[in-house]
């Protein structure tokens, strides 16, 4: 058997997504900024995708911009706002992904803002009235605090934390790379000012993403030499990345609650046969809180062994495809900045299990079962 459980990295393309890209492959190859026949057809399919995804997300057409990825969208929010608005304080917290905190970092580091870190308890939960304190001290600040981890999967309260800004006047920013597709957002209840989505992480193509920027916000361009995305983006459009981006959107919402259901029972099942079979297993985070995480990630936390080491090589000889954390810092010796703020013991080894509609029980107990014979002790030999 040979399985993938590292979906939060990226996801298998769906066959019906496939589908919708292969006409705009083949046949439907003008350039959408040609005013000819050709380009007006391809035009009107960016615009019909542009559409698609503002009816799901609640928002207007106008509000959604077409980046390569989630990385660019959170770089276009953080440093087209806080430049354009000049905004002098950001907020955000040490759990991020790299492409908010380190992006953060920069804008810091080049004298933009003031950077302030957001407190959060041993299991990586936000401390929301140190936001309320941090904003009472420097309202209208850029805030970017995500929607769900993507190395140990808290689910954060991204609505009281849009309450909180909005009493504040604050920017929000809300990474949601690894919720779009997954839950339902609506951005007329949701008082943020940015959301973002790239369609690999459910079941899209890869290049592809789209940042929901709320009207009336100015941000001004990231990329520049060109008119496209109404003079915000510059460069010709991803056009069979836009449809596939539409497409994949659509399925997700389509078959939401069904997948939701079916993922949430691979999770629990996981739970239950890995503390059955593995001694000393824990789970970082609120990974195994069901009502606190994201349905589709469980980071576990291993007992201390030699084994820990080589534990990704091992499971990768016996074709279970997992991940330590984010895929975008995987490598020898990089480490785990999430882990290393919860102050996790460096002793124990991490594997994050991320599903997808794809999976099936068979291969839970299948990654289960390779993973419990490395940790299960030598059976005592008789003496002779």
């Amino acid at each position: 058997m040979n399985v993938y459980f590292d979906n939060a990295a990226t996801t298998p393309l769906d066959p019906e997504v496939l589908d919708a890209m292969l006409p705009f492959m083949r046949d439907h190859f003008g350039n959408p900024s040609s005013i000819h026949g050709h380009g007006r057809q391809v035009r009107a399919a960016i615009e019909n995708a542009r559409k698609t995804i503002a009816h799901l997300i609640n928002a207007a057409p106008a509000e959604v911009v077409f980046t390569s990825c989630g990385t660019e969208a959170d770089n276009y929010a953080a440093f087209g706002s806080i430049r354009t608005l000049g905004l002098k304080h950001a907020i955000t917290s040490p759990l991020e992904h790299h492409a908010v905190l380190h992006t953060m970092q920069a804008l810091e580091k080049a004298g933009d803002i003031q950077l302030s870190y957001l407190r959060h308890d041993a299991q990586g939960r936000f401390d929301l009235e140190h936001l309320d304190e941090l904003l009472t001290t420097h309202p209208r600040s850029f805030v970017s605090l995500m929607h769900a981890n993507n190395e140990i999967g808290n689910l954060n309260d991204i609505a009281t934390i849009g309450d909180i800004c909005a009493s504040h006047n604050a920017v929000f920013h809300t990474d949601t790379v690894q919720t779009m597709g997954h839950y339902r957002h609506d951005v007329q209840q949701l008082k943020a000012h940015f959301l973002v989505g790239s369609a690999h992480k459910f079941h899209g193509p890869k290049g592809v993403g789209f940042l929901y920027r709320r009207s009336g916000i100015l941000v001004d361009a990231l990329i520049h030499g060109g008119s496209q995305e109404r003079n915000q983006r510059a460069g010709t459009e991803n056009v069979y990345g836009i449809i596939g981006l539409a497409k994949a959107l659509e399925i997700a919402y389509r078959d939401m609650a069904a997948h939701q259901r079916h993922i949430q029972e691979l999770k629990d099942r996981f739970i239950q046969k890995l503390r059955a079979e593995i001694e000393g297993v824990e789970f970082n985070g609120t990974s195994a809180e069901p009502d606190q995480s994201l349905y589709t990630v469980l980071s576990v936390s291993l007992p201390p062994s030699a084994l820990n080491e080589m534990l990704l090589f091992n499971l990768d000889i016996n074709k279970v495809s997992v991940s330590g954390g984010s895929a975008c810092t995987s490598g020898a010796n990089a480490g785990s900045h999430v882990l290393g703020a919860l102050g996790a013991d460096p002793d124990r080894g991490t594997i994050r299990f991320s599903m997808s509609k794809y999976n099936t029980a068979e291969e839970v107990d299948y990654a289960v079962e390779q993973l419990a014979k490395m940790y299960r002790p030598e059976p005592l030999k008789m003496r002779s």
